[in-house]
């Protein structure tokens, strides 16, 4: 090969060889600048996706704290309405007592009252201890099975029967039931000057009085209707 030509080809190796660094070396800065370019925006998404996410912990914690604080609300009016349903309840079963809807039982005194040869029981004995009772406290008063409501009263049916609540026909002897405090229902009978059972028996009628425990009421089975209260 000629001096020339050797020279020419070294030229073109060399000029091949530099134009294979400098494409080489753009490719690996460009490659680079992709990977960069890639990285910093995987991080940006990132960072956006860590902030999207601490954002979405944060509301769950404004929403798992507003339920809770619904719930206790809830809880809370169930509550008051349990407790306020429960007074209702008891206020409700007190006034039914009251008014003799209710079969009820309780410590508490029976007097028998019975005719004698020479004195008959009349009404008027009847409501004089239905009196004497209420005033000593009795809570649910019957006489022969007959629930003492608030309109209650009592007659005479010629000499032998007395009509209570405008129905019924009771004789003698007459079971008078009442419920309360037992000491204070037999002392206000028991008084010594001017008392019921001593004024009874001293008009020669025959009257009983014994303190007894569970004893049972049973409710009014009339009606109880309220014509003129609104």
């Amino acid at each position: 090969m000629k001096k020339g030509q050797i020279t020419i080809t070294i030229t073109i190796g060399l000029v091949f060889l530099i134009l294979t660094a400098v494409i080489f070396v753009q490719f690996k800065t460009i490659n680079q600048t992709d990977i960069i370019s890639l990285e910093n925006m995987r991080e940006d998404e990132l960072r956006t996706e860590i902030s999207g996410v601490k954002q979405k912990i944060e509301d769950l914690k404004k929403e798992i704290e507003n339920t809770d604080n619904k719930i206790e609300e809830y809880q809370n009016a169930i509550d008051s309405k349990e407790e306020a349903s429960a007074l209702l309840v008891t206020e409700l079963e007190q006034q039914n007592n009251i008014l003799g809807k209710n079969n009820v039982k309780g410590n508490g005194v029976i007097v028998t009252l019975t005719d004698t040869k020479e004195q008959k029981i009349t009404a008027e004995d009847l409501r004089e201890l239905l009196n004497e009772l209420k005033e000593a406290g009795a809570e649910a008063i019957s006489v022969n099975g007959q629930r003492i409501v608030y309109n209650s009263y009592m007659v005479d049916i010629g000499d032998a029967f007395i009509r209570i609540n405008g129905e019924e026909m009771i004789v003698s002897p007459y079971e008078v039931k009442a419920i309360g405090n037992p000491t204070y229902l037999e002392s206000g009978l028991s008084k010594k000057q001017y008392g019921y059972i001593d004024t009874k028996l001293e008009e020669g009628k025959d009257v009983k009085l014994e303190r007894k425990d569970n004893i049972l009421i049973n409710k009014y089975t009339g009606n109880l209707n309220f014509e003129y209260i609104k």
